[in-house]
């Protein structure tokens, strides 16, 4: 361990604690307006000083500290709403499909599914931990010691790469904002 690490480390907690001392309590009022209970506000005053303090030496870097610690506490306040999203048990009773024709959803699912492994490697992972498993993107970055706009970049061709396979494979067509619009058409005859 680096010996100036120590003294370092005081300076970047010396930077958090004064800029924390200086706006805990706005901080905390803005979080108790926008949740409207005082202990979930508290947890995620709790979330936005970890996360300060992680910053370590980096937050001393900051011009904005106030702007940067509003800008944690918000991400925090959407990060808890998406964790609260309600949800809606379904009935056991709920019968199966009506059809037994595959539903566009299936039959695109079952695309994606064949296609995802004619993929590169990479594009394959960060595809199917993204977009099929629920990580988060910064998640990713994390585990690949990659920074987030790397990840996004790397997730960003990947899925242009996978829908000129689903384009050029099962025939799905998009719409002009770029959604799927249509039932899947049969794939063009092979060449």
């Amino acid at each position: 361990m680096n010996e100036s690490s120590p003294s370092r480390d005081g300076v970047a907690f010396g930077c958090v604690l004064k800029a924390w001392q200086s706006h805990e309590a706005e901080l905390l009022g803005f979080l108790r307006h926008q949740v409207g209970d005082p202990h979930r506000a508290d947890d995620l005053l709790q979330e936005v000083f970890v996360k300060a303090m992680r910053q370590g030496q980096g937050f001393c870097d900051l011009l904005q500290p106030r702007a940067w610690l509003f800008q944690v506490a918000r991400n925090a306040l959407i990060d808890e709403a998406r964790r609260q999203r309600p949800t809606v048990a379904l009935d056991e009773d709920l019968p199966a499909s009506l059809s037994d024709e595959p539903s566009p959803v299936d039959e695109l699912a079952g695309c994606v599914e064949r296609n995802l492994p004619r993929l590169e490697a990479g594009d394959h992972d960060i595809l199917r931990r993204c977009d099929l498993e629920g990580w988060r993107v910064h998640e990713y970055a994390d585990r690949e010691g990659l920074t987030l706009a790397a990840a996004k970049a790397r997730l960003r061709r990947a899925r242009m790469r996978l829908r000129q396979l689903l384009v050029e494979r099962c025939g799905v067509r998009f719409d002009q904002q770029g959604d799927v619009c249509c039932a899947l058409t049969p794939p063009p005859p092979p060449r």
